[in-house]
């Protein structure tokens, strides 16, 4: 049993593996209970499952608290908090992968489930990096810290740009590197059928399984910008792999409720751009002012306050929009 206290990336190995069987069993639970038949998944049923693990991940600020203290549960909750939100456009960016790949709604929750599993492997990957980084470089975060302030102050300027996926290069490779089938068959990823050549049996990828590839490789592009704004938050990669994990899980259960009125949310990403900004300003800020570190309590406070101010802006300037299907692409609506 003394293994389970060894320490593994600051904390004890106990600790890991409890937050990874957690997040396995919830996994387990969710596939193999709630969605162990495809079926399109409504509004309320996608607010339900939002509403569990947004509770679970909130409920573990008191585990955090509870073997830490209150500074790495303030820290916990901002990050929860900013990962969540700045994962918002990663889901507009999902439903128009949807739509290009026409990805019936009852098979989308099977996408974003085995999606989950890349992003748990990947985004410990990277965090784990980022980690061993900082610690022996401590300068990095400065690196960070610019990086956030540059990429908030190019999505203020860029923040009615349009993802346009059809002229995405790694579409295009994949297709000439794969065999890909041109229709779905049913929830597969793969099917063998004969080569139109050789008549011999040969496997192909679907659509499904570049759908899944495109998401994946969505995530991680927005994970350049998440994770270092987390490290900048916190050094503590338990704290930032938690509250990653537990934001993402929450988020792509809500994709299905959010995905149909992302267009009231519109003027949002001026406020994703200023928490960036904000996020990234804040090391220099603790510098100027002789702190140790930024205020964790003063972090989430103007967290919430930005956030707050920039859906409650666009809410207030799409109140007179017309219904969400007009302006929702094909791949998310009911």
């Amino acid at each position: 049993m003394e293994i389970l206290f060894l320490l593994f990336l600051g904390k004890p190995l106990w600790m890991w593996l409890l937050f990874i069987t957690l997040v396995l069993a919830l996994l387990a639970f969710d596939l193999g209970v709630l969605h162990k038949d495809d079926h399109e998944i409504g509004v309320a049923e996608s607010l339900r499952m939002s509403a569990m693990y947004i509770i679970l991940g909130l409920s573990f600020a008191g585990f955090i608290w509870w073997q830490m203290d209150t500074t790495a549960t303030a820290q916990y909750l901002t990050a929860f908090v900013v990962e969540k939100t700045l994962a918002m456009d990663n889901i507009f960016v999902i439903a128009l992968i949807f739509t290009y790949f026409a990805i019936p709604r009852e098979y989308q929750h099977r996408v974003l489930f085995w999606g989950i599993l890349g992003v748990i492997v990947l985004r410990g990957i990277m965090i784990g990096l980022g980690a061993t980084i900082v610690n022996q470089y401590h300068w990095v975060l400065y690196i960070f810290a610019a990086f956030l302030i540059l990429t908030g102050i190019k999505m203020l300027f860029l923040a009615d740009k349009e993802h346009k996926i059809e002229e995405n290069a790694l579409i295009r490779f994949l297709k000439r590197r794969m065999n890909v089938t041109e229709d779905l068959h049913g929830h597969d990823f793969f099917v063998k059928k004969p080569h139109p050549e050789t008549g011999r049996l040969t496997r192909y990828a679907t659509p499904l399984f570049l759908a899944l590839i495109m998401i994946e490789i969505a995530d991680l592009i927005f994970a350049v910008d998440s994770v270092p704004a987390v490290f900048t938050i916190t050094t503590d990669p338990y704290i930032v792999y938690t509250s990653n994990i537990f934001a993402i899980l929450g988020l792509r259960a809500l994709y299905f409720a959010l995905a149909a009125i992302l267009h009231r949310f519109a003027y949002l990403k001026y406020a994703l751009s200023i928490l960036l900004v904000f996020i990234g300003s804040k090391i220099f800020i603790a510098d100027l002012m002789g702190w140790e570190k930024f205020p964790p309590e003063w972090s989430l406070g103007i967290t919430f306050a930005i956030l707050g101010t920039g859906v409650a802006f666009s809410l207030w300037k799409t109140r007179r929009d017309g219904k969400a299907d007009d302006r929702v692409p094909d791949g998310a609506k009911s």
